[in-house]
């Protein structure tokens, strides 16, 4: 099967009950995509697929075949993304490990939606986990990174 990831493909054999999450790790190299719960719950694993923030640890591989799929490893072509940036800039990290969940996140929800209130920022990233930081960062981040995503 062929995966479309980041713009590059990658012709894989997987067996079809091998997680994207897995595939993407294992069988592409792209270890960005962290693999928390397994359950589709804490976001870790959060890949933007055709436009859309998906739970990579909840889809078949087989299932994302023919998809564009981004991963935080494609973020920074050419430098940090914008919200990655701005993750740096108002400190929206401890450890890290949620962080590529959040970032995918985030950018899934800003090309979107790019008029994004607060409120409606802390509503999107209630989706994933964190255990470190406490959100207010993450928050702030995520709404710096509105002007600046409009400009570019």
């Amino acid at each position: 099967m062929k995966l479309h990831v980041n713009g590059r493909d990658y012709d894989i054999a997987v067996e079809a009950r091998r997680t994207l999450a897995d595939a993407l790790r294992k069988d592409c190299g792209l270890t960005g995509t962290h693999i928390g719960c397994e359950h589709g719950v804490c976001g870790a694993c959060t890949v933007i697929m055709d436009g859309a923030a998906v739970r990579a640890c909840l889809i078949f591989a087989v299932q994302a075949e023919g998809a564009v799929i981004r991963t935080v490893e494609g973020l920074a072509a050419g430098g940090l993304h914008v919200i990655q940036q701005e993750f740096v800039a108002h400190h929206g990290l401890q450890c890290g490990f949620c962080t590529p969940g959040f970032l995918m996140l985030a950018v899934a929800a800003r090309e979107a939606e790019p008029d994004l209130t607060d409120a409606e920022i802390l509503d999107v990233l209630s989706a994933n986990l964190c255990r470190c930081t406490g959100y207010q960062n993450i928050v702030k981040a995520v709404s710096a990174s509105a002007r600046r995503m409009r400009e570019t």
